[in-house]
């Protein structure tokens, strides 16, 4: 797939302010997400600037060679819910959400450290193109459901009034969104073909407007899927916090909750963060692997994986400390990535800065906020499609008349897709995990040459 954008090349700088807001569009509403899921006052703006600290530090880590943007971690949503429920208080609670990222951080350090003594050739064994293909196609196929569901989501202020119909036209929203998206990325040309996410963004955003006037009109709350209570707040009493607003951030809520820490609240804190680092390791390497193969470069080798690891552990602890969630890198990134094929990891470091920056500018954060979800729906679509298909892609080279290559592809797929999830306690074992453990397990099992 050849790269518009390698990864050292340099857009002029105003073509790079636009690439870099599309990208922060495509890991917008995950990593603010996880901050709203979990809830007790943790603040989506801290949550943002700390994905964006966290992905400079990645990118330092990494020479500037890998073009992946850090976002808040779906798989931590557990552990972070346990550092509030096992607190004494909700300062306590972040208190252990800063501890619990630094000990997760540390696991991909001595990870890193291990790699860097014995090299990455075990990764290229335990996970070959059979393993890791289906594995990377089912981080998409996971994540089907969660773009399909914003698709017919309407505005939670008027969930009420909804009716079929409203579903309907949160439907239409999204599949124009993905429309234009599409169309401008396969026929667009020059900046019309870098931007579509952009592009399809807004037209999906103008569509549920036209409901939206249509729906006060006319008096019927049914034809409204978008909510702009977020910035309109702003204004009720015109202040200095309706344009600039410092973000909550984690350390200063947890500032003065460190004298009630106890070794068994740090213990709680531990069996809940520790384990879940190993399992996000392994979608580390998953995305990792479809990176490569998208920009045609095995980061694994340069700059290495214990690059990766360190700048991806290290950025998760500085992301929490002012956000709150540890961070991991995103496949909304990766599929940016390939679906406008701009690979430059100074459209990375931009997006990061914008993040920082647009985190204190309150109309900003309340104008993304007020994106409707079918609307990103819309381009979800396109993004977790992009990721299975890279995923399914990486077969093409691999033997499935071999019964041992199909056996094992098939187990990570079913497995994946079926969603075989393993619970225990405060840790959660996601499908992703499950399905890569599984394939590497059968793929042992079967990797033995019968004797003749």
């Amino acid at each position: 797939m050849k790269m518009i954008y390698d990864v050292k090349d340099k857009p002029k700088f105003p073509s790079i302010l636009v690439f870099a807001f599309q990208q922060l569009l495509a890991i917008m509403a995950a990593t603010i997400a996880v901050p709203m899921i979990v809830g007790n006052g943790m603040s989506t703006s801290a949550a943002l600037f700390g994905a964006g600290v966290g992905t400079l530090v990645y990118v330092a880590f990494t020479k500037a060679k890998s073009p992946v943007f850090l976002g808040s971690s779906f798989a931590f949503l557990g552990s972070m819910a346990a550092a509030f429920a096992g607190g004494v208080s909700v300062g306590l609670g972040y208190v252990g959400l800063i501890i619990g990222a630094i000990l997760a951080g540390l696991v991909y350090v001595v990870i890193a450290l291990i790699v860097k003594g014995v090299g990455v050739g075990w990764v290229s064994k335990l996970m070959p193109a059979v393993v890791i293909g289906p594995t990377v196609a089912i981080i998409g196929l996971s994540l089907a459901g969660n773009a399909i569901g914003d698709l017919g989501a309407t505005a939670a202020k008027f969930e009420e009034a909804a009716t079929p119909l409203t579903q309907y036209i949160s439907i239409i929203c999204g599949l124009v969104t993905l429309a234009v998206t599409m169309l401008c990325s396969v026929y667009g040309k020059k900046m019309g073909k870098l931007i579509p996410f952009i592009i399809g963004i807004l037209a999906g955003y103008a569509a549920a407007s036209v409901f939206f006037v249509i729906g006060s009109v006319t008096g019927n709350d049914a034809l409204k899927v978008i909510d702009y209570t977020a910035l309109t707040s702003l204004f009720d009493k015109i202040s200095v916090n309706s344009f600039i607003a410092v973000p909550d951030f984690t350390f200063i809520k947890a500032f003065g909750s460190f004298s009630e820490l106890s070794p068994a609240y740090i213990g709680t804190i531990a069996v809940a963060f520790i384990p879940v680092a190993f399992v996000v390791f392994a979608e580390h390497i998953a995305d990792h692997k479809n990176l490569s193969s998208i920009i045609e470069h095995d980061l694994l080798e340069d700059p290495g994986l214990s690059r990766t690891l360190l700048g991806d552990g290290v950025g998760s602890m500085v992301g929490a400390f002012f956000g709150g969630c540890p961070n991991t890198t995103y496949g909304e990134s990766v599929g940016c990535v390939a679906i406008t094929k701009n690979a430059s990891v100074r459209t990375i470091i931009v997006t990061a800065i914008e993040a920082i920056v647009i985190s204190f500018i309150a109309p900003f954060v309340g104008f993304l906020s007020t994106i409707p979800s079918c609307v990103m729906g819309g381009v979800c679509v396109a993004l977790y499609g992009f990721i299975a298909v890279s995923g399914l892609k990486m077969l093409q080279k691999v033997d499935l008349d071999d019964n041992r290559n199909l056996f094992t592809a098939s187990v990570i797929l079913i497995a994946g897709v079926g969603g075989m999830v393993l619970k225990f306690g405060n840790v959660t074992i996601t499908e992703v995990a499950c399905a890569l453990i599984l394939g590497i397990l059968t793929n042992i099992m079967l990797g033995r040459k019968k004797k003749k």
